[in-house]
């Protein structure tokens, strides 16, 4: 683990340097050095608005992926276990599947007004169809024996679904969580960036208006740290537990 955390850091410091030498080499506005915007950093912080405007961006991350996971997911393990059913909605599951985030989220926009429900909700619908494809696949794959076992033994619905379907998904659940994330954030910067006024999103599309590459590339930073930790403190655990019984059966 040491030496993991090592190798990470040597090359993280790698890229800072090949960072600076091309800064050096090619003096511009448009390639700012670490250093300047290490400075850029520092001051949106001093100030007080990276902070707000990163909290800003993280509520709307968290609250369209819960959407997308309970939504997606109840659809998802529905149509998984109804051939029928599936056989009817899967051309609109490819239809969401192949419709551009952009598109969503301008219709979204023009539909509902430039509200944060409407930002919320295009961000969802973006990640839905995706939750749902996993979650399908999940429910296909689920072993019949174990609901023969329930009926025979009388096991309530609820008992059925925290005992028996749950921990046979987990590992589905966790793969779309960590994709959902990555796709989530990226997307929402667009919507913060066409409509929204505050949000890392609308903070990029204000300096880039004023060409301020520095402060651009330190609020892209900031945010991609933070979900990185969101990613190794929150989801990696989590896909791990999920995934425990692996390591146990072998």
């Amino acid at each position: 683990m040491r030496s993991k955390a090592l190798t990470v850091v040597m090359s993280l410091l790698g890229l800072c340097l090949l960072w600076h030498l091309a800064a050096t080499a090619w003096p511009s506005r448009a390639l700012p050095s670490p250093a300047a915007v290490w400075v850029a950093l520092m001051r949106e912080s001093a100030s007080g608005d990276l902070f707000f405007h990163l909290g800003m961006t993280l509520g709307r991350v968290m609250a369209a992926f819960i959407v997308a996971m309970a939504l997606g997911s109840v659809i998802g393990v529905l149509l998984g276990l109804n051939r029928r059913a599936d056989r009817f909605f899967d051309p609109w599951v490819v239809l969401f599947l192949n419709v551009p985030a952009l598109v969503v989220i301008v219709l979204a926009y023009i539909w509902f007004g430039l509200n944060e429900i409407a930002a919320i909700g295009a961000v969802a619908v973006n990640k839905i169809p995706n939750v749902i494809v996993t979650m399908r696949e999940g429910a296909r794959a689920l072993d019949p024996r174990y609901w023969e076992m329930a009926t025979v033994y009388r096991i309530g619905r609820l008992e059925r679904i925290r005992h028996i379907l749950l921990p046979q998904l987990q590992p589905y659940l966790a793969a779309t969580s960590r994709s959902g994330i990555a796709l989530i954030w990226k997307i929402v910067l667009v919507v913060e960036l066409l409509g929204r006024p505050n949000g890392v999103g609308f903070q990029i599309h204000l300096y880039f208006q004023l060409f301020d590459v520095a402060s651009i590339l330190a609020y892209t930073l900031a945010f991609v740290a933070v979900m990185l930790v969101v990613e190794l403190f929150l989801v990696q655990p989590f896909e791990r537990y999920s995934t425990r019984w692996r390591g146990n059966s072998a």
